[in-house]
Formats: structure tokens, sequence, C-alpha cells
């Protein structure tokens, strides 16, 4: 369970979020969506720890994870742009965080899938840009974590390999795990996402499930539903 109490994070005199409140209490997969600048990653890098809020608190399962790094270890981060070293071979860098983490894990199905075995023995920096967006999905699910942050988790993946992630993703709900993640491919959120978390300029505007959300906008789709939402309040 994540549970945020009155989150707010200020840059200097900038204002990303603003009193966030939410609860995370069921498996799932929950899609957080919003337009540039709505607060979606330092939402998502302060539940990692990776920012520290200007006010309020966050826990995972009742524990508050301030000054706590121990939480981190049941959690998975695909980052949208990862900066992996350049000298490092494919295989070296699965190792190299296999032992950061002090768990080893089998990969094999992995590289089956995202048909990555005649590229792991190539250094990361002659891999091409979907090459190495498979081997940061391979890394965020090679281990066995209850929370997973899939951050634009498809960009750069090609239509087989976007198969592939999705079923793998759908059969880690199955397991009933945790699975949040941010994209701007809304068939994506249509065809796997249970709830959705709406920003807006740094507040949630709606949590929930997508028929409700369209149902409240009087729209047949995601996509005019929240285009309706950016229309109505552009110039507020």
């Amino acid at each position: 369970m994540i549970e945020i109490k009155e989150i707010s994070k200020q840059f200097g005199k900038l204002r990303v979020l603003s009193n966030i409140n939410l609860d995370i209490s069921k498996p799932g997969i929950y899609a957080v969506l919003g337009p540039n600048s709505s607060g979606k990653t330092t939402l998502i890098k302060t539940l990692l720890g990776m920012v520290i809020p200007s006010a309020g608190k966050v826990f995972f399962d009742g524990i508050n994870i301030s000054g706590n790094f121990i939480y981190r270890e049941n959690i998975s981060y695909m980052p949208q742009i990862a900066r992996f070293p350049e000298n490092l071979t494919g295989i070296e860098l699965i190792s190299m965080i296999q032992d950061i983490r002090g768990e080893k894990s089998d990969i094999r199905e992995l590289v089956r899938l995202f048909e990555l075995e005649e590229h792991l023995e190539k250094k990361m920096k002659d891999l091409s840009g979907g090459t190495k967006q498979k081997i940061n999905a391979v890394l965020a699910l090679m281990f066995d974590t209850q929370y997973l942050f899939l951050d634009e988790p498809t960009a750069g993946l090609d239509p087989l390999a976007l198969v592939r992630f999705k079923e793998l993703v759908l059969k880690l709900k199955e397991e009933e795990k945790t699975i949040i993640l941010t994209t701007h491919v809304i068939d994506l959120v249509e065809d796997i996402a249970d709830n959705i978390i709406f920003l807006l300029e740094g507040k949630i505007y709606f949590n929930g499930a997508i028929k409700t959300l369209m149902d409240n906008h009087k729209s047949s789709s995601l996509e005019k539903a929240i285009a309706t939402i950016l229309d109505e309040n552009k110039h507020v």
C-alpha cells in the first residue's frame, strides 16, 4: 500500500506539486497522466525517494520513507531515458545491477522475449536506442518486487517488443503486483490500466477508472475525455 499525505514540492518559487493526497491500496496498474509540466515525473521521483518533498509524507506499507531506503528493495524502476555506462556490454550491465541489489535473477526468458541474444555482448555505445530500451525493460522486470514504476516504458520499442512488454505487465498484474506508469500513449493506457491518476498543475484532477473519467466528460474515448479536460482548463 502506498499512502501520499499532503505532498508539496517547490523548486525555488516554482510549485510543482501542491497538497497531493493519494492512496494506492490495491494491486493493479495505475496510469499517471497529465500534460507536460503537470508534476508527473516529480511525483514518481518523490515516491522513489529521488526528490525530497517540501512538505508532506509518503508511506509504503505503513512505513514513512523519509530517511529510510530499505523500502526500495521492494521496488523496480524503469526510467524514461536510462543513461547507461557506454563502455559496458549489456550482460555486464545486467550483472552489475544484480550485484548492486545483491540478488541474482534468471533473465533468459526476458532475453528471449525481447530478442536480445545477439546484443548482450555488445557495448552499450554500439546499440540502437530501441535495443537500449529493451535492456532497460529487462533491468526493470528481472526482479520479483511488489512495486514497479515505469516511466514512458514503451518509448522506442518496436511493435513486437511493445506487444510482449504489455503481456509481461499484464502478467505481473495477475501476480497482484502494483504497477505505476507514466505515458503519453493513450492506447497503452486503454489496453492495460485499471485506474487513472490525472494531474493538472501539480494537483490531482481525477483519480479513478477510465470509464468514470469518460462518463464525467461525456466522451466516447479516453483521448477525447483528456482533450476536453485540457480544453476546459487551458484558460483557468
